[in-house]
């Protein structure tokens, strides 16, 4: 199989999200993890947006080893310094200079020509690949550029030194389907990329598409794509790292693609993040949700313990959760029930278990789960009658 890079950018895009900054503490524990993990490359951080993002940057650099460590820079001089000042220590050093080139940015953002942009980034990725031999270039909001203008970019960014060429659905505005032929149309209009250059893409969630639209990027050539943990980031969020390695694993057969992702340490990764930014992971959030191996529902309760497959298509051990989870509640069945009842150590007679279930569902009526305890202090009172 393939394998397909995963760049991690918890650190840079994830961290901008509103509330969930982190200091270089955090910053340092987050990205130890995200080595464990096996992600390829760790995005850092932004080392000129403040000291201690580049203080950070500089001590991730300094400590990570099986992965590579990239800083991200405008395509401005400055940046591009500080950014190789932070990870100069790095075993495997990216920089990541990036400019704006849709015709709304382009008029309102930066305020320059498209000619300006195809010099300004000439000069970027010639001084960022002056420091470091892997320099990756990003276009901003390239799905509303005009694609023979991206290419021309592109094209000129490869000419002047840059390894890994990525484009970013900046805005979330992208469909699935189209954006598999964008993708597709560029890869056949730059030759280059036969040469050994990096397709990658970058999804936002605004639609909720980011997945979706990473793995239609896969199927159209990508080779990198970017993410974050629990899929957090600007607005909406980024790509979900832990969705797009578990369907190319769990799909193996379509996509014929692989990672070097340790998925055991998936869950244990997501409960760090959320933990140290402060921003909790939906319940029904695929694969790290507390409900993604939950089940509540008599008739899925009764599959399952039959044989997991029936409503499982991975095992929850597999992403690092302890086990899935059998949730008594009012659409329990009573397969489910008596099961957990048995492993608790409870023993009943048809006829009390008749009464028990009657008196089960009029309790898992009044409140929303019933707990071990709840159910051993109903069958006490089935046991006294």
């Amino acid at each position: 199989m393939n394998r397909i890079i995963i760049f991690d950018t918890t650190l840079r895009d994830g961290e901008q999200s509103p509330g969930a900054s982190l200091n270089k503490e955090e910053k340092v524990a987050v990205a130890l993890q995200l080595e464990k993990l096996g992600v390829d490359i760790i995005e850092a951080g932004f080392p000129v947006a403040s000291p201690d993002d580049f203080n950070a940057v500089q001590e991730i650099a300094r400590l990570i080893r099986r992965s590579g460590v990239c800083a991200l820079a405008r395509a401005l001089e400055k940046d591009i310094d500080i950014a190789y000042e932070a990870i100069k220590a790095a075993s495997e050093a990216r920089i990541h200079t990036f400019i704006s080139t849709s015709p709304i940015h382009l008029e309102h953002g930066m305020k320059r020509s498209q000619e300006e942009i195809l010099t300004m980034t000439e000069h970027a990725v010639k001084r960022a690949r002056g420091y470091v031999p892997d320099v990756e270039f990003s276009a901003m909001d390239a799905s509303r550029t005009d694609i023979e203008y991206l290419c021309r970019v592109i094209e000129v960014a490869i000419s002047a030194g840059a390894t890994t060429i990525n484009i970013p659905d900046t805005v979330g505005c992208a469909i699935p389907s189209c954006w598999y032929e964008f993708i597709r149309g560029i890869r056949a209009r730059v030759q280059r990329f036969s040469d050994g250059i990096v397709l990658s893409v970058h999804c936002h969630d605004d639609l909720g598409l980011a997945t979706a639209n990473a793995l239609a990027a896969i199927e159209a050539g990508a080779k990198q794509v970017e993410c974050t943990i629990n899929g957090l980031g600007e607005r909406g969020g980024n790509t979900a790292l832990e969705e797009v390695v578990m369907a190319l694993k769990v799909r193996s057969e379509h996509f014929k693609k692989d990672t070097r992702i340790k998925t055991r340490e998936i869950y244990q990764t997501s409960q760090l993040v959320s933990q140290l930014t402060g921003v909790a992971v939906q319940r029904n959030k695929a694969i790290v949700g507390a409900n993604a191996f939950a089940h509540e529902s008599g008739i899925h309760q009764d599959g399952v313990l039959k044989k997991r497959e029936t409503f499982e298509i991975m095992r929850a051990e597999d992403v690092g959760w302890p086990s899935n989870r059998i949730v008594l509640g009012k659409h329990s069945g009573r397969h489910a029930i008596g099961a957990r009842l048995e492993a608790l150590g409870v023993h009943f007679s048809t006829m009390q278990m008749d009464r028990f279930y009657l008196e089960f569902k009029k309790t898992a009526d009044k409140q929303k789960e019933i707990s071990n305890d709840d159910l051993c202090a109903l069958a006490q009172t089935i046991l006294n009658q």
